[in-house]
């Protein structure tokens, strides 16, 4: 499969920035907390459809920092990868510079879009485990296209295909190891520009868009709606609520796991005060 395309695929954006990540993993078993071990990503230019560069960095986790079998037999990665890993903030900072170096000649205002085969990658598990970290990562993750939305535009189908099964169905040979983060990027790389070239126009189709702020009056409307929230790290969306109980905490907004029950508690410790 050849990385060139025609020139001149009229796109919006001047690059698309593939992503695929790895994480930790259990078989029929969810892990908490899940975490990045491989941060790959492939940049296409959105002019010509070329692959300009690729990236990728393993990330050392910290919870569950053996890998379970299943985890190095499913995705390649060994032990010792990872060991030798950097953090997942170190990756963010590595990643961003390379960006800015592989970007550098692009046009003064040139645009850039992530491109991701599901939701995944930017809305549950990378935006959830830099909230349960604390990590800062760049704006350009808040907002990505799944590419499953133009695919199905441009290929129909019914049913939900995997990312093999959509690189089959549109006359593409799969390239390398199935579950290993940089060679599922570089497949989506390659599907995205068959699917540019089949006329589709790619837009942004997921964001994490910011709650909307409330006034004063809205909020003593209604005392138990706090400011902010966002995913759990378990990947369920987050809980609201006001402490009751008395004490130095009392009347203080919070969001915490929503994945919750009385009699197992919460699923991952995901809590964050919001006044």
């Amino acid at each position: 499969m050849s990385s060139a395309a025609a020139p001149h695929l009229l796109q919006e954006f001047e690059f698309f920035l593939v992503v695929d990540f790895e994480a930790t993993c259990e078989k029929d078993k969810r892990i908490y907390p899940q975490e990045i071990i491989e941060f790959p990503s492939v940049l296409v230019d959105g002019a010509t459809g070329r692959i300009q560069s690729a990236f990728r960095r393993y990330v050392r986790p910290k919870y569950h920092s053996v890998l379970t079998p299943f985890c190095r037999e499913l995705t390649g990665i060994r032990q010792e990868d990872v060991d030798g890993g950097v953090d997942l903030g170190e990756a963010l900072l590595l990643h961003h510079r390379w960006l800015q170096a592989a970007t550098a000649g692009a046009r003064k205002g040139g645009s850039l879009a992530v491109v991701t085969w599901g939701d995944w990658d930017c809305r549950t598990m990378l935006e959830s485990e830099c909230v349960f970290k604390g990590i800062e990562k760049p704006a350009y993750f808040d907002r990505w296209v799944n590419l499953r939305v133009p695919f199905q535009a441009v290929l129909g189908g019914v049913g939900r295909v995997n990312l093999q099964e959509a690189v089959r169905a549109a006359g593409l040979q799969w390239e390398g190891r199935l579950h290993c983060g940089l060679d599922d990027a570089r497949n989506t790389a390659h599907l995205l520009v068959e699917i540019m070239r089949r006329g589709a126009k790619i837009a942004i189709t997921g964001s994490l868009a910011p709650p909307p702020i409330q006034h004063k009056e809205e909020e003593e409307q209604q005392p138990h709606t706090s400011l902010c929230g966002g995913a759990c790290y378990c990947g369920v969306a987050s809980r609201g609520g006001v402490v009751a109980v008395p004490g130095p905490t009392q009347g203080r907004c919070f969001w915490g796991c929503g994945n919750w029950t009385p009699a197992m508690g919460a699923a991952c410790p995901y809590f964050l005060w919001t006044n």
